[in-house]
């Protein structure tokens, strides 16, 4: 089985695709599970349109029967559920492929974990060293291929934060790819509640030492993609370098977990050390948040303060994290701050 990160991201969708296509030449089995939410318009459109079969995790999933897992795009870190679960049907970690910072919390059999502006571009390497012989004619190696170049599209930002190995990787794939459906899936529109919680951002952002910082309040799970949208929107402003957006969402089982983005283009910040050092470890040790050049995120389940008494309690909730979240930022930025965020 391929396991993806909590919400899967086209680099994420298409290297679990690529590796179950990789499995196949060689008769193996692949299912490819997530435990979140697709959102994204664009992710939305990937899935459907190149017709990628995914699975959603449940605790009532057997998982017994699975041989191994194969983690992509992530190390853990955002299924620490999912994670206990295979552990307790004593179902090995094979292999972690992954570009962004090592997180420490697993231990595979086997890793492929360096920087590079996205795992698709490592997976792309995989093909062009003879993994499989890829074939233009076959179906499955265009949607791969598509699938690939999208997320190394998406992950460096249309190549703005990509390196001679995206180039590279993307300069390979585009002799397999449908290039009309990569312009279909590309150009999906913003959804109605992604505006809205880019308006959000935008209207409570306070912009401190060329940081802008916004909490946005809670929000439902299936909109989680909106975050990072967000965060990427607020990072246009004039005079901005880094640009923080978080929120606390309300999932299916009316629990809560607060979630952030960072993003940068500060070439000597590093967003897995400026979260990890922010928002530090749980109780076993693993960390809340980590990055990869110019990109970060974080989660920090609340856990029994969870649920929906009433909307003065809820308010009283976010007023708590909101404060909590800017003290720890404003910190490590250097500026004073009150707990509420106000200049002292």
């Amino acid at each position: 089985m391929v396991v993806l990160h909590s919400y899967p991201d086209p680099d994420a969708i298409s290297c679990a695709y690529t590796y179950q296509i990789i499995s196949a030449e060689y008769g193996i089995e692949a299912d490819i599970l997530y435990t979140g939410e697709i959102s994204h318009q664009q992710n939305l459109a990937l899935v459907h349109l190149l017709g990628i079969d995914l699975g959603k995790y449940s605790p009532s999933t057997k998982l017994e029967k699975y041989q191994a897992a194969i983690f992509v795009d992530h190390q853990g870190t955002t299924v620490q559920e999912l994670v206990a679960a295979l552990e307790k049907a004593q179902v090995p970690l094979l292999l972690v492929v992954d570009h962004h910072e090592d997180q420490e919390g697993v231990e595979p059999e086997f890793s492929e974990i360096y920087k590079t502006g996205s795992t698709a571009t490592i997976f792309a390497n995989f093909l062009q060293q003879g993994v499989i012989d890829m074939d233009g004619g076959r179906k499955e190696h265009v949607t791969a291929a598509t699938a690939l170049l999208h997320g190394i599209l998406t992950d460096t930002a249309e190549f703005a934060r990509a390196n001679s190995e995206d180039f590279q990787a993307a300069a390979y794939l585009s002799r397999f790819r449908d290039a009309e459906l990569l312009e279909q899936i590309m150009n999906q529109a913003r959804s109605k509640q992604a505006m809205e919680i880019i308006r959000r951002a935008l209207g409570n952002r306070v912009v401190v030492e060329n940081f802008s910082i916004s909490g946005i309040g809670f929000l439902r799970s299936e909109d989680r993609d909106a975050i990072p949208e967000a965060t990427d929107f607020l990072l246009t402003e004039e005079n901005v370098h880094t640009a923080i957006v978080y929120g606390i969402l309300t999932q299916e089982d009316s629990q809560e977990i607060l979630m952030g983005s960072l993003r940068t283009t500060k070439l000597t910040l590093d967003p897995d050390d400026f979260i990890k050092e922010v928002f530090g470890k749980d109780a076993d040790d693993n960390y809340f948040g980590g990055g990869k050049p110019s990109a970060g995120g974080f989660a920090v389940p609340v856990g029994f303060l969870s649920g929906e008494q009433s909307e003065e309690y809820q308010e009283m909730k976010w007023q708590v994290y909101d404060a909590q979240i800017r003290y720890k930022l404003f910190d490590k930025i250097g500026v004073e701050r009150d707990v509420l965020g106000q200049s002292e």
